[in-house]
């Protein structure tokens, strides 16, 4: 607390009232609100969208090189859920739409994406058919194994699918000179979006630079079963539209499961089960509809 009291009194703010939540203070003065956080954020990041005139984030009001960052408080108004993630869709395709360029890149480079993930299939189908083995060989199964049993079929559909879809992209993008980057936010979730009197983004302590489908699968992984995420990325490619290579490459992304460890109470093993099977089948309805336009 010392640290951030020196930084208040550097930029000249009397503190009335320190409340923590997790690793963010809020600090109530006399006249405003302010939030502080450790600095893990890159300058370079926020000097690019200064560049490209996105500011849709807190403003900071310290040094970017201070230990801990000072930014505005904003109030986030309560809205439904289902509005709520349409229009943090609308800010993130406007963020990428402000900090599209493009780079040189050769076959190594999209050789290093296939292989991170051919290697991750590989692992998956590895694991799940060694642990349907032992499964099988059980007298008696418990309800989360035998739920997933009952669903290995789907889940080894999904990784064949993934592995095929995986080989097209990389025959296609491999003769590609040139690789389409966006500032990616990296953490995208609800609770990371702010409306107000405009949207705000935060949380860009893992912000970079990459491809634009990274957010959209980040996205879908948190909040895809919550949502009807065709409706969320149709919103999203009306304003800012994938190239086929990189839609390909983000349904190869969300078709693969997550691992299963079944290190956890009964209960607990089986919601997990489900959410990943869930998942599959959710996953499936997205996906089909683009290969029959294919």
């Amino acid at each position: 607390m010392l640290k951030i009291d020196e930084i208040l009194k550097k930029n000249s703010l009397v503190a009335n009232r320190y409340t923590k939540n997790n690793n963010v203070y809020f600090i109530d003065t006399r006249d405003s609100k302010y939030v502080v956080k450790e600095n893990k954020y890159s300058t370079d990041i926020y000097n690019y969208l200064k560049t490209r005139n996105f500011n849709y984030y807190p403003k900071i009001l310290n040094s970017y090189n201070d230990e801990y960052l000072i930014t505005e408080y904003i109030k986030d108004i309560d809205l439904p859920k289902e509005q709520k993630i349409l229009d943090m869709i609308d800010l993130v395709s406007l963020l990428h739409y402000k900090t599209t360029h493009y780079k040189e890149v050769t076959e190594d480079d999209y050789k290093e994406i296939y292989e991170d993930i051919n290697n991750n299939i590989e692992y998956l189908y590895s694991y799940y058919m060694d642990l349907i083995t032992i499964i099988e060989a059980k007298v008696y199964m418990s309800p989360s194994q035998y739920l997933l049993a009952s669903n290995i079929s789907k889940l080894f559909a999904s990784l064949t699918y993934a592995k095929e879809e995986l080989d097209e992209w990389y025959s296609e993008i491999k003769e590609i000179k040139k690789q389409r980057l966006v500032v990616l936010h990296n953490n995208l979730r609800l609770d990371h979006f702010i409306e107000n009197d405009h949207p705000y983004l935060i949380s860009w302590n893992k912000s970079k630079i990459g491809l634009p489908i990274f957010d959209i699968y980040k996205l879908y992984k948190k909040h895809g079963l919550e949502f009807d995420f065709s409706e969320i990325l149709n919103r999203y490619e009306s304003k800012f539209p994938l190239l086929p290579t990189e839609k390909r490459l983000l349904f190869i992304l969300i078709v693969l499961p997550d691992k299963i460890e079944f290190d956890k109470s009964e209960y607990d093993n089986t919601l997990d089960v489900s959410r990943v099977i869930n998942s599959l089948y959710k996953t499936e309805k997205l996906v089909l509809p683009e290969n029959s336009k294919k």
